[in-house]
């Protein structure tokens, strides 16, 4: 009775096998779950828009809510700075 390839194996050659194939699987079912959370927000921010809501300025929100306030004082420093500079600031 011939062998197969998969019997013929090492061990620990299947065992690396059978890990990177859990761990690929695992990626994938992630990936569905970001995929699902991705169209979850798309449709609380087209709820706002249709209560009345700027998404674009809602967006912009979450972004800095998400800084500490020493980045989000920084970034509001430089937009500050360079609005100057264009002259869309009076002094």
């Amino acid at each position: 009775m011939p062998a197969t390839a998969e019997a013929k194996e090492q061990p620990a050659t299947r065992f690396a096998k059978d890990q990177l194939k859990a761990i690929i699987e695992r990626v994938e079912r992630l990936e569905e779950e970001k995929k699902a959370i991705a169209d979850d927000i798309r449709d609380v921010f087209a709820e706002a828009k249709v209560n009345g809501f700027d998404v674009k300025a809602l967006r912009t929100i979450v972004k800095l809510r998400k800084m500490e306030k020493t980045e989000r004082e920084e970034q509001e420093a430089i937009l500050e700075t360079y609005m100057h500079a264009l002259g869309m600031l009076k002094n």
